[in-house]
């Protein structure tokens, strides 16, 4: 393919990826207005566990149907189910619909992320993968900033055209959508190789049994409560899932929705494993960073928003250059371990945090966390992909993106239970710090401070606690919008709680990349393939073709059976030649090959 031709192609991946990163990212700042108006704050979690759950799911399912019937198809459907799933959630009534609706989007966005990577392995050789795939995580960060921007600038108006503002953050997803849509359509065009397989579906249902136990007791556990009848139930039922899925897919084989004989190779098997220690930690930063920006520093959604500039920059620039000395010079062994180092230096960095820390001592952590994930991100799927054969670039990539998911999935919902587990205690703990509650004492005696409509919120919680102490440990747990405007000494304690409390968050996330950085150093960097998955697959049929003549040859095969093979082999080699790879019909009789070739 041309640049000419590969550059329209990835300008329709990247609206595709775009839909979905933006997604994740512009519903977090607004979610407490959506609630308020639906009238269902306490039911937010389940609107994000839906998509979460779904996305999940379906990513290694996309990789497995586009094997099957090509890539192109199945994004198409991507594409539209999301599409489907933005405009009923544009329109929900209450919380129960929203979440059903996101989970309707979450199936759309497992394939829009995954295909867009196996896209790429089939039409580039891994070696100028590299190179582009630092456009989609361009696209990534770019969606990580205005993402924020867009969900509270949205979100705040009272109504944009006549529909009130928050219903925008989905229906604006419908013509980037559209124009996503209209680019595939017209140079999406990759040849693929139909084969008769058998679709897995027991591993899908395996799959499921497994992963939403853990998701679910992940993100409700902090509610229900760790030892509660709910979380039990999903302690158990998850393990039977895994040994169930197991069984099938060795049964499965091949044909398995995630085949285990991917994991024979010990670079695909360390790169799945990085990859689900990297979704944990990146995930980790980029949602506990701006809830402390918001809370701890008191910026807006919006100024939130600006503020992740440089962790996006970092991700940017580390991805372009890294992604240019993969192709030039074919090695990535040294970008795992820089990446995994720079992610632990900065976390290490993160956890010196505390309320008096200036702003720009947190934006030198973000650059240097998105300096390591910009290193981390296309090189691990680069491995996966360059471990396995153009047969399986496809369930190979969004087997480490499920992976990846999953460790972001977690990584969420661990330092969310850190976090409000930790808070708890740093609350108490500020109200017991001599300097810090003599503060507060003389603000909230003086008459100027109590005259202010904006102290008022905050003065009743200070004035409820004095009767119930315990309660204050709780008051972060919901709405925090009475740090806003407030007296600075009213509010130090409890910036000062959460600064403490994200410094823990950044303890748990410093372990986990600890442990990725040591595992880089085993991960067995293969040499990248020059040709892409295309390309091998058309020689492969190219000498399938060319031994067939010749053992036709070979064996001296007489005239009726020679004539009645010639034009057959003579037929799949022209077809070859122009990319197609679909084998002719030669169950014509031998007096109409001649007219059929």
């Amino acid at each position: 393919m041309t640049h000419r031709q590969i550059l329209f192609i990835i300008f329709g991946l990247m609206a595709g990826m775009f839909l979905a990163s933006l997604d994740q990212t512009i519903v977090g700042t607004s979610m407490r207005t959506i609630g308020d108006d639906l009238d269902g704050i306490s039911l937010q979690a389940w609107v994000t566990t839906g998509y979460l759950i779904l996305s999940t799911i379906s990513t290694p399912l996309y990789g497995k149907l586009s094997d099957i019937f090509g890539r192109r198809p199945l994004y198409i459907i991507a594409i539209a189910i999301f599409l489907v799933g933005s405009l009923l959630a544009g329109i929900a009534t209450n919380m129960y619909e929203l979440a059903i609706f996101r989970a309707i989007q979450g199936l759309g966005a497992g394939g829009l992320m995954s295909l867009a990577l196996t896209v790429m392995g089939d039409i580039l050789a891994p070696r100028e993968r590299a190179k582009y795939q630092g456009y989609f995580l361009a696209t990534f960060g770019i969606s990580s900033v205005i993402g924020p921007l867009l969900g509270g600038l949205l979100s705040g108006a009272p109504e944009i055209l006549g529909i009130t503002g928050w219903r925008w953050i989905f229906l604006l997803n419908l013509p980037i959508g559209a124009i996503a849509m209209v680019i595939v359509l017209m140079f999406l065009h990759i040849p693929h190789t139909k084969r008769a397989v058998r679709i897995d579906w027991w591993g899908v249902a395996a799959i499921v049994l497994t992963v939403v136990p853990i998701l679910l007791v992940a993100e409700q556990g902090r509610e229900w409560g760790w030892g509660s009848l709910g979380a039990i139930a999903c302690y158990v039922i998850a393990p039977l899932g895994l040994i169930l899925f197991l069984v099938v897919e060795r049964r499965m084989g091949d044909d398995a929705i995630i085949p285990l004989k991917l994991f024979r190779s010990s670079t695909f098997s360390m790169a799945t494993v990085l990859g689900v220690l990297v979704g944990f930690g990146m995930f980790g930063a980029m949602m506990t960073l701006p809830n402390y920006l918001q809370i701890a520093a008191g910026a807006t959604p919006t100024e939130a928003g600006l503020m992740m500039i440089p962790m996006v920059l970092g991700l940017m620039i580390s991805s372009i250059v890294s992604g240019q000395l993969i192709s030039r010079t074919g090695r990535y062994k040294m970008f795992p371990i820089l990446g995994t180092g720079l992610l632990v230096a900065a976390f290490f960095y993160l956890t010196f945090l505390s309320a008096d820390k200036p702003i720009w001592y947190v934006l030198i952590g973000m650059l240097v966390v998105g300096l390591g994930l910009g290193q981390l991100m296309q090189t691990l799927t680069i491995a996966s992909q360059n471990s396995v054969g153009p047969r399986d670039i496809g369930v190979a990539t969004s087997a480490a993106t499920f992976f990846r998911s999953i460790g972001g999935t977690l990584g969420t919902a661990v330092v969310f239970s850190v976090l409000f587990s930790r808070l708890g205690q740093t609350l108490p703990a500020a109200f017991t710090n001599p300097t810090i509650l003599a503060g507060a004492q003389a603000a909230a005696t003086d008459p100027a401070v109590q005259s202010d409509p904006a102290n008022a919120a905050i003065l009743k919680i200070l004035t409820d606690a004095q009767s119930n102490p315990a309660s204050i440990g709780d008051a972060l747990s919901g709405d925090t919008s009475f740090l806003v405007g407030a007296d600075s000494r009213l509010t130090l304690p409890f910036v000062d709680a959460w600064a403490n409390a994200t410094s823990t968050v950044f303890w748990v996330c410093l372990c986990v990349v600890a442990v990725a950085f040591v595992l880089s150093f085993f991960l067995k960097a293969t040499p990248l393939r020059a040709k892409s998955a295309l390309e091998e697959a058309h020689a492969e049929g190219a000498a399938a073709g060319a031994a067939a003549r010749a053992g036709a040859a070979g064996a001296g095969v007489g005239s009726a059976e020679a004539d009645a093979d010639t034009p057959a082999i003579q037929a799949q080699l022209a077809a070859e030649e122009m990319g197609s790879l679909v084998l002719p019909d030669t169950s014509s009789t031998p007096a109409q090959q001649p007219a059929d070739k």
